[in-house]
């Protein structure tokens, strides 16, 4: 597929995916979605990626659904049995969170409705002092989506999930910081920054597959019933990896005091 609406960048084996719509803040179109999952799907098969990190263009990161059509903009047309329905968002939120490669959302200015709640299936959030961020949705009739029913309250608990999400306020970035939503709150010179440090050190110490493995057991185990559900699938990660040419490099590379050459691919992986 063709970018128009994000850019895609890759330095020191960190891709930076940038929302590219800065006149309207990066307000989210049907277009918008079907690229970042097209760049999601690029990023998994290629190896030379190791972390993703996702902003926006000018000073928004995105200003949640581009409300171009006006009223009409949530009536989705959708003529077949209410059950078949899906909504664009959830359908992203999901692409996400299929990622094999941790995702780091840098947050750069307003992000609010889908401009949020994408960023909720991304692991790691950090945020300019200028940020602002709101699940609007009541205050246009609407409901929270993206899967965002799901991952808001375990990011952040049900009591904060229920008072965002039912008063529909836009809060700043210190709120968003004291309520666990976000991990740190930088200048806004020194957040992408920031956030290319902390994927440099993931990209440049850590085993690939194990990363993914990892992000994989930890999203996964949110929904378990208990610890013997971790264990078990532990136990299968760890006796796959402890066979692994990673796991004899990294034990090489610690005793003879040097950095690690991980042999393993994640494009092979799965």
């Amino acid at each position: 597929m063709e970018f128009q609406q994000i850019r895609y960048e890759v330095t020191d084996r960190v891709l930076t995916l940038t929302l590219d719509r800065p006149e309207r803040l990066n307000a989210w179109t049907r277009r918008m979605g079907d690229e970042i999952a097209a760049a999601f799907d690029r990023a998994d098969a290629d190896d030379d990626v190791r972390v993703i990190v996702v902003t926006g263009a000018g000073r928004g990161f995105c200003a949640g659904m581009d409300l171009a059509a006006g009223a009409e903009t949530f009536d989705s047309g959708h003529d077949g049995p209410d059950d078949d329905y899906r909504d664009a968002g959830g359908v992203q939120s999901l692409r996400i969170l299929a990622s094999t490669k941790p995702v780091i959302a840098a947050i750069n200015g307003p992000a609010v409705g889908v401009g949020v709640t994408m960023t909720l299936p991304m692991d790691i959030r950090l945020a300019s002092a200028d940020a602002r961020l709101g699940f609007v949705f009541t205050r246009r009739g609407l409901v929270p989506e993206a899967c965002s029913s799901w991952f808001l309250p375990r990011i952040v608990g049900i009591a904060r999930a229920m008072e965002w999400v039912a008063t529909g306020r836009v809060f700043d970035a210190t709120e968003a910081l004291e309520g666990g939503l976000v991990r740190s709150v930088h200048a806004g010179p020194d957040l992408l920054p920031a956030a290319h440090d902390l994927a440099r050190e993931i990209a440049d110490n850590a085993a690939p597959v194990s990363v993914a493995m990892s992000r994989r057991l930890l999203w996964t185990m949110l929904g378990a019933d208990g610890p013997l559900d971790a264990h078990r699938a532990e136990s299968l990660a760890m006796l796959s990896r402890g066979r692994s040419g990673d796991a004899r490099e990294g034990v090489a590379a610690f005793l003879q005091k040097r950095a690690a050459d991980f042999p393993d691919r994640v494009s092979t992986w799965r």
